[in-house]
C-alpha cells in the first residue's frame, strides 16, 4: 500500500518545525551573573554563597561572580537587586533574615514578594535551645515553667531585635504563654559570652553559633528547633515534643528580581539543587547543622511566602518593631 502522500507531508512539516523550533531549556545565559550577599564577607551567607557561586560557574559555563554589598541587615545588598534588571544577571543570596526583616521592619525600599522572585531554597535546619549553666534547667518543660510562674522575669538573648533568635524565642513565648526579657546584642558573639558568664538565661541561635561553649560543656542545649529531630544531634529533643507545633528553621535561599522569565528561573532551580546536593556542599552545610533543599522553584516561592506571613503575624502580635 502507497503512503498517504497528504500524511506523509503533513508529518514530515511537523517535524521539521519541531527540529527548527528553538529549545527554550537552552535559552544563553547571561555572559557574567553577579550574586549578591547582603552581608559581611565570613560568616555563613558568605561562605555558602561563594561556595554555590564556584559550583554554578562550571555548571553553568558561564561566569558568575560574587559581591559583599553589607548594611542595614541586609537591606543594602537587597535593595539593588531589587532594582536590578530582570535578565538573570544580578542575584541575591540571603538568609531566613530577608523575611524577617520585611516582618519587623515598618518601611523597606523594596517589596518581599513583589519585587522578588524567588528561585531555590539551598539549605535549612534547625536551630538550638540553650541555657546557662548558672540556671538548674534541663528540660524544655522546666524552662517554660519556671517562665510561667516568673512572668516577666527571666531573659533571652539574641543578635538583635527582628532577628530570627529573637523570632523563635518570642514565637515559643506566644505558644506557652509566657512572658520573658529579651536581651538584643550587637552580634551574638557577645551574648554567647554573657551566657558563659551567666548573666543570661537562654537563647535560641544556630548551632553554629554556640558550638565550641557546646563542645567545651560551657552552655548547656536543652532542645532543637525544627518539627523533627536534627540528625547532627539525634538525641536533642525538639521542642515540639513539649510544645506541638512549635517549628523553626534558619534556611538560606537566591533570589532574582521581579519579572525574571520563568525558564530562566527553573533551569537556575535545577542547577542549584544538582550542585547542592554534591559531597563537598553537603559537609560545607553540615558545618551549620544544615542539609541541602531539594525544593522547585514553585514550591521555594511558596515556603518564601509561608515564612514571611509566619513571621508578619508573630511582628503585629508581639508587637516587634525592628529599629531604623
Amino acid at each position: 500500500m502507497k503512503p498517504l502522500p497528504r500524511l506523509a507531508g503533513a508529518l514530515m512539516t511537523s517535524a521539521l518545525c519541531l527540529l527548527s523550533a528553538p529549545s527554550r531549556a537552552e535559552a544563553p545565559l547571561p555572559d557574567l551573573i553577579k550574586v549578591i550577599v547582603p552581608f559581611s564577607p565570613g560568616a555563613s551567607n558568605d561562605m555558602f554563597g561563594r561556595a554555590l557561586g564556584a559550583k554554578l560557574s562550571k555548571e553553568l559555563g558561564t561566569n558568575v561572580i560574587v559581591e559583599n554589598k553589607p548594611g542595614a541587615g541586609g537591606v543594602i545588598g537587597s535593595s539593588e537587586v531589587a532594582r536590578a534588571k530582570p535578565d538573570g544577571s544580578t542575584l541575591l543570596f540571603s538568609s531566613v533574615s530577608f523575611v524577617t526583616n520585611a516582618a519587623t521592619q515598618e518601611k523597606l525600599p523594596y517589596d518581599a514578594i513583589k519585587s522578588f522572585t524567588p528561585i531555590a531554597v539551598v539549605a535549612r535546619g534547625a536551630m538550638v535551645l540553650v541555657v546557662s549553666k548558672s540556671t538548674s534547667y534541663t528540660s524544655v518543660a522546666q524552662l517554660i515553667d519556671d517562665a510561667k510562674s516568673q512572668q516577666g522575669k527571666l531573659n533571652y538573648g539574641s543578635a538583635g531585635i527582628g532577628s530570627i533568635g529573637q523570632m523563635s524565642s518570642e514565637l515559643l513565648s506566644q505558644q506557652t504563654g509566657t512572658d520573658m526579657v529579651h536581651v538584643p546584642y550587637k552580634g551574638i558573639s557577645n551574648a554567647v559570652t554573657d551566657m558563659i558568664g551567666g548573666r543570661l538565661e537562654s537563647m535560641i541561635t544556630t548551632p553554629a553559633s554556640v558550638s565550641g561553649p557546646l563542645q567545651a560543656k560551657d552552655i548547656r542545649v536543652l532542645a532543637t528547633t525544627s518539627t523533627t529531630r536534627s540528625k547532627f544531634f539525634p538525641d536533642v529533643p525538639t521542642i515540639a515534643e513539649t510544645v506541638p507545633g512549635y517549628s523553626v528553621d534558619v534556611w538560606w535561599g537566591v533570589y532574582a528580581p521581579a519579572g525574571t522569565p520563568a525558564d530562566y528561573v527553573n533551569r537556575l532551580n535545577a542547577a542549584i539543587r544538582k550542585v547542592s546536593a554534591e559531597p563537598d556542599m553537603r559537609e560545607l552545610f553540615a558545618r551549620e547543622a544544615t542539609e541541602p533543599s531539594d525544593m522547585n522553584s514553585a514550591d521555594a516561592a511558596k515556603y518564601v511566602q509561608t515564612e514571611l506571613s509566619k513571621w508578619q503575624t508573630l511582628a503585629s502580635e508581639r508587637h516587634i518593631v525592628a529599629s531604623k
